[in-house]
């Protein structure tokens, strides 16, 4: 008699793009409940050495995690491990569970959950993104130090010896950078983000993934066939046979769209009215330098430095920083080079860089706060970033400046820097571009002041639209909030390119929102030039810029900006988009449920 399997499909959020088809692999996460006991006083002292024989083994698999990463080429994202080792330090867990041994007499593992839970309990209570993040670091490593006081072993993503699609309720940034591609090629799960961490690193990997889909793991089985669709965010549980066809229908559409996209590679992007919309690419590490001629980037609009810091011994010096840079800007001369200054604080954490504990980090001493803090760290950067300049076409710009206090501190640092290499003798260009991110709402109310004291502007839309909407933008609870289109948003955005025009500096956009096609004519009608991105996405805004004029794009956008609510702008402009250029946004074109394909 045949089984037939109940048949699913569910919506999530797509955030690695990509179409796959193959069996569940149910990653178990369910949690460790130890049993409360009561242990004799004379072997408090043992209890205590398996609790930091517990820590101890912790830290060398957190560490074995860190070398998995360099190795797969995922070095600069360290910092997520970073983020746990520094836990295991932290006295509150250490000494407070000591205590409920040596005083209360509790087994090691009770008094480990108990500790972690009331950590919990004060993390959930406070209203505050960073610190809600932190609540799943701290469950994620307390299951790791449970695992290994009662010797259990769950199922591994590592353990995966054949083709498989990962079902779990959630998965850490370990979790995800220890998937091996080769095997692993999908993922799902219930809990998740377009901006979280896990699918940042799916994208870096070029898995296909879709999270936010709330119950996955209560309707799928493993061994399971799935179809995970990371272009649309539709999973499908054991598919019928037509829904297969349809699969790989749409996946082959998928690498046509890919082949066709190549051709835009070479172009550069401008309106059917001949305006120039210049796109560059964003980078981290000198590995990505290949992917600039590929994808046809016209430089780097943001050249993030954290990964200096971040997972590293000690402190990178002048010298260091200054052999970095030249290597990036002869790599792209005689294109631009457009350096951010050090971005650290909030989840990003680097042990060689003072930082105390906050209650509120997000909003704490965090990117240009924390290098006005920490003069000497920020000048060693600043005057290798000067040095360098005399090289390649670089510019430099300082995050999220908030006013012009602020600024005004960072630019007489680098006046500073600069008499310094002076009475060394040393060569810098002393009219290099100087910028800053706009990234938070004061920020963009006071653009006009801003730029009447630099040379360029950059809206940095990922951070602004978190924090001119009050959200928390990796919570899938209200993950619908985050919305690029929305008035206020719109607003901001169009008031800081308002404030480039009228001092004569230009203005770009090197947010996810560049990238994003849906979004690229409402930037254009708001008056945007220029754009800078993952360099994937480039081939795809060009071919939108292509297809559209300044004239339609500003009528778009003024009728968007004067709309009231976010439903109403995306509603709107996605209609528009897709009426005024079919099949721009869906290339893949949809299907009617008879399985007769319709383009939109």
């Amino acid at each position: 008699m045949r089984v037939v399997k109940p048949h699913n499909e569910l919506t999530g959020i797509a955030v690695s793009p990509g179409i796959v088809i193959g069996r569940a692999y149910l990653v178990d996460r369910r949690k460790v409940r130890p049993l409360e006991r009561y242990i004799d006083p004379e072997t408090v002292e043992d209890e205590i050495k398996r609790f930091h024989d517990a820590l101890e083994k912790s830290r060398e698999q957190l560490l074995d995690v860190k070398k998995h990463y360099e190795v797969n080429n995922l070095g600069e994202y360290g910092y997520l491990v970073d983020v746990h080792l520094l836990m295991l330090n932290d006295q509150m867990i250490v000494r407070d569970t000591e205590r409920m041994v040596r005083d209360e007499l509790h087994n090691a593992d009770w008094a480990l959950w108990q500790v972690m839970h009331k950590i919990k309990e004060v993390f959930s209570g406070l209203d505050d993104e960073y610190f809600r993040d932190r609540q799943n670091d701290i469950e994620h490593l307390g299951d790791r130090i449970l695992q290994n006081l009662v010797g259990l072993r769950l199922k591994k993503i590592s353990d995966v010896r054949e083709d498989v699609i990962i079902i779990a309720h959630d998965l850490s940034p370990m979790d995800t950078a220890q998937m091996d591609v080769k095997l692993v090629k999908g993922f799902v799960t219930d809990l998740g983000g377009r901006t979280s961490h896990t699918a940042i690193l799916a994208r870096a990997l070029g898995i296909p993934a879709v999270v936010g889909l709330e119950k996955v793991t209560d309707v799928a089985n493993g061994g399971d066939l799935i179809i995970v669709d990371g272009v649309s965010g539709q999973v499908t549980i054991n598919p019928s046979e037509e829904e297969i066809e349809r699969c790989y229908r749409r996946r082959e559409k998928y690498f046509q769209f890919h082949r066709e996209l190549e051709s835009y590679v070479s172009l550069p992007a401008a309106t059917t009215d001949d305006v120039k919309v210049t796109v560059r690419a964003n980078i981290e590490l000198l590995d990505e330098l290949a992917n600039l001629e590929h994808y046809g980037a016209e430089g780097i609009g943001l050249y993030r430095t954290e990964f200096m810091y971040i997972n590293q011994d000690k402190l990178p010096t002048e010298e260091e920083h200054y052999q970095t840079y030249i290597k990036v800007a002869e790599a792209v001369s005689p294109l631009e080079l457009t350096i951010r200054t050090l971005d650290l604080g909030g989840d990003k954490v680097a042990h060689t860089v003072p930082m105390e504990p906050e209650m509120n980090p997000a909003l704490g001493l965090r990117s240009i706060r924390l290098c006005l803090h920490e003069r000497d760290i920020f000048k060693e950067q600043l005057k290798g970033i000067l040095r360098a300049s005399v090289v390649g076409n670089i510019k430099m710009m300082f995050p999220m400046v908030s006013g012009v206090w602020e600024l005004e501190k960072a630019l007489a640092l680098v006046e500073e820097c600069k008499a310094e290499l002076d009475a060394r003798g040393v060569a810098y260009s002393d009219d290099m571009p100087i910028g800053a991110m706009i990234e938070v709402p004061s920020a963009a109310l006071i653009a006009d002041r801003l730029a009447k004291k630099l040379d360029f502007l950059s809206i940095g839309t990922n951070d602004l639209i978190q924090y001119a909407l009050a959200i928390d933008r990796v919570n899938e609870h209200v993950a619908y909030l985050y919305e690029p289109l929305h008035p206020a948003v719109l607003q901001l955005i169009e008031m800081t390119v308002k404030a480039g025009e009228r001092a004569g500096i230009p203005v770009s956009v090197c947010g996810e929102m560049a990238g994003d096609e849906l979004y690229t004519l409402v930037l254009l009608g708001l008056g945007v030039r220029e754009l800078s991105m993952h360099a994937a996405s480039i081939p795809v805004i060009k071919r939108v810029v292509s297809h559209a004029s300044t004239d339609e794009a500003k009528k778009l956008a003024r009728k968007a900006i004067g709309m009231s609510t976010a439903v109403e702008v995306h509603e709107y402009v996605e209609q528009y988009v897709r009426a005024k250029y079919p099949g721009l946004l869906d290339p893949l074109g949809d299907e009617t449920p008879n399985g007769e394909e319709k383009l939109v």
